[in-house]
């Protein structure tokens, strides 16, 4: 999922995301996940006090932190220009995330509630 909105956000935002093409959006997905796997709960301990007092906003800049570092592994084959626009990707892709996570949600009880 994260591929396909990594492409449709490198069309909407031509100057500031580059993707060599649907591989590049494949790898550049599976590195960010591995990275969300094994970096991103250090980086959360580790950021924890600033978590709290921030109300969990600071996680935004954690997931920003990820697809840079993700940018830096892929290579030329994956670029985002800025920290901003790495920030705001990241606002993006959590706020599509979410909306996912909740109609599948809603499809899985609506799928209990009928065999029921």
């Amino acid at each position: 999922m994260n591929a396909v909105l990594f492409m449709a956000l490198a069309g909407f935002f031509k100057d500031s995301i580059y993707i060599e093409g649907v591989w590049a959006a494949l790898g550049a997905s599976f590195v960010l996940s591995v990275l969300n796997i094994f970096v991103k709960p250090i980086l959360v301990i580790l950021t924890l006090p600033v978590t709290v007092l921030s109300l969990g906003l600071f996680l935004f800049v954690i997931n920003a932190l990820t697809l840079l570092l993700t940018d830096n592994i892929m290579g030329s084959s994956f670029e985002i220009e800025s920290f901003g626009m790495a920030f705001l990707i990241a606002v993006i892709m959590s706020f599509v995330n979410l909306i996912i996570q909740n109609q599948m949600s809603r499809d899985d009880k609506r799928g209990k509630n009928k065999k029921s």
